[in-house]
């Protein structure tokens, strides 16, 4: 079984707000939004939105569509870690 794919949110925190020396705070400010919706990103309480991910963008942080593929990719892993999806095909042969 593959690894899963980090939180987008501990990329943010550790290889941004942790490389360039910014708290919490201070990295909401600049992106505009209140320190607890990028603390629950980065703690993985929350995901990276499309709105999110376009002020990172913006911020010069990637792009929008890296974010949101990271977020996708993450929840994708979750949502087939360990469940069994019992369904009926829908074309029948």
């Amino acid at each position: 079984m593959m690894k899963s794919p980090p939180h987008p949110g501990q990329i943010i925190g550790e290889d941004v707000l942790g490389e360039l020396g910014l708290t919490v705070a201070v990295a909401a400010a600049r992106l505009g939004v209140s320190r607890v919706t990028l603390s629950r990103v980065i703690h993985g309480h929350s995901g990276v939105s499309p709105n999110l991910a376009v002020r990172l963008e913006r911020a010069g942080v990637g792009t929008a569509r890296a974010w949101m593929a990271m977020q996708t990719s993450f929840d994708l892993a979750r949502e087939l870690e360990g469940k069994s999806h019992d369904v009926e095909p829908l074309v029948v042969a």
